[in-house]
């Protein structure tokens, strides 16, 4: 048998992580925020997707002008964050758009590229794959997953609502026009030679996603910014009598990597996904507009993860603050007393009012299945101004 190197390095890794995430998990718990307690310091990472007039061509290759100018995402890193070692391969993504499409390229460095699965809406994650979750108004509800590999065989779905707040999952839910492609910088599945890698071509088409939308503008205006993640799922390997054989999860679970870090294994924590911001300002102009409500937005869900500590414990939610045993003065430079708490039938309602930069006021709120909601919507001008 020959044993491939990355599953010995990877079975010493895991058995390294393991050990520190175990101690972890009873600090998190004791702290009473759950999940949180793993996500708060992390910081979804940002990205200016420019707009784009020239046509592209849809074969993995991104040979267009507009994707040489686009920028490239940061490296992608393991689902947990710094407390697993960095991937032993590079993927990194691109993003443009037009008045039709959102378009996603994404470059994954593998030296055996190799796939099996044909049928579409299969579960591809059983084979390396490249993953994009999009949730145009940043509820944390109504959101499409998409999940390729190597062959360009999808898998598309959507959900109400995460998994932890009981979806349900409406499996399939293929975009109408949705169009994908691959290029292997290699051979597909030839154990015999080394490969360099392989990317994949994505175009989202803005009229199947608007089912997705709720109050977000699709597509999306100037200055608009939408919770996107990339996720790629690698599975360790072994090469027996010539073919590739994949590691058991009994024996090694497969690695995800993604751009943006979630702290916890589950992609489907929206509130970390990246924060992808539409422009067409034109290069050299291009900047990341804040979000006056961001603050408030990480107390809500500071307050939600620590709800479901509490209901775990209680069989019910807490009622107030003094209840739940925290206040939001504990978060640094946060007018605590904006944020109230009540009971709600089943549930609970959490509001926050913040003041904004033209001196208005926006209320948010979240509630016990994580969704995330505004009164009101924000302004172009909103939007648009630093």
């Amino acid at each position: 048998m020959t044993m491939n190197r990355c599953f010995v390095a990877g079975l010493f890794a895991i058995a390294v992580c393991c050990t520190t995430a175990a101690a972890a998990e009873p600090l998190a718990k004791q702290s009473g925020a759950g999940d949180w307690e793993f996500m708060r310091s992390i910081q979804p990472r940002q990205y200016l997707c420019p707009f784009t007039q020239e046509p592209i061509a849809i074969d993995g290759r991104a040979r267009e002008a507009a994707w040489e100018s686009a920028p490239w995402t940061e490296d992608f890193v393991d689902i947990q964050g710094d407390r697993r070692p960095r991937p032993r391969f590079r993927t990194r993504a691109k993003m443009l758009w037009d008045d039709r499409n959102l378009y996603v390229y994404a470059e994954l460095e593998e030296p055996h590229v190799w796939a099996t699965i044909k049928k579409k809406n299969a579960v591809i994650f059983n084979d390396n794959d490249f993953e994009v979750f999009i949730s145009p108004d940043g509820s944390n509800h109504h959101y499409h997953e998409f999940e390729m590999n190597a062959l360009n065989t999808v898998w598309e779905l959507s959900l109400d609502k995460p998994y932890r707040d009981g979806g349900p999952i409406h499996d399939p839910d293929n975009l109408p026009g949705l169009r994908s492609a691959v290029h292997i910088r290699g051979t597909l599945n030839d154990p015999t030679d080394t490969d360099q890698g392989w990317s994949v071509e994505i175009a989202f088409p803005w009229e199947g996603l608007k089912k997705y939308a709720g109050h977000a503008a699709c597509p999306p205006r100037d200055g608009d910014t939408w919770r996107i993640g990339f996720s790629r799922v690698e599975w360790l390997i072994d090469i027996i009598d010539g073919k590739y054989r994949k590691i058991p999860k009994e024996m090694r679970d497969e690695d995800n990597w993604i751009w943006s870090p979630q702290g916890i294994i589950n992609m489907h924590a929206p509130e970390r996904w990246g924060r992808v911001q539409f422009t067409r300002q034109p290069p050299g102009q291009r900047k990341f507009l804040p979000d006056p409500t961001w603050s408030a937005r990480e107390a809500l869900m500071e307050v939600y993860h620590r709800q479901r500590v509490y209901h775990d414990q209680h069989q019910r939610y807490a009622g107030s603050f003094a209840e739940l045993g925290w206040s939001a003065a504990e978060i640094p430079g946060f007018a605590a007393d904006s944020l109230q708490i009540k009971p709600a039938a089943n549930g609970f309602l959490a509001t926050v009012e913040v003041k904004l930069p033209d001196g208005s006021a926006a209320t948010l709120h979240t509630r016990e299945d994580s969704r995330l909601w505004r009164d009101d919507p924000p302004t172009h001008h909103e939007r648009t101004e630093p």
